[in-house]
């Protein structure tokens, strides 16, 4: 099943806290326009899985380096 963004929702849910963040408002409401997010938790969770997102890509990226990629073979 998935939600109104279209996005599935996680089968196990993770645990949760409760925090308290003094975010500047222009700010929160940017990321919320830019995420698509309908509100702060969504936009806040969706900043987080991108910054994790990047750090995987430079991870992987780097774990490239030096390997050599050849074009496929196009008589195959």
């Amino acid at each position: 099943m998935s939600n109104a963004a279209g996005r599935k929702r996680p089968s196990l849910r993770e645990a949760r806290v409760s925090r308290t963040y003094r975010l500047p408002l222009s700010k929160l409401r940017a990321a919320k326009r830019a995420l698509g997010a309908a509100t702060a938790t969504e936009a806040i969770e969706r900043a987080l899985d991108l910054a994790i997102f990047q750090r995987e890509l430079v991870n992987g990226t780097r774990a490239m380096l030096g390997v050599d990629i050849a074009p496929p073979d196009p008589d195959r």
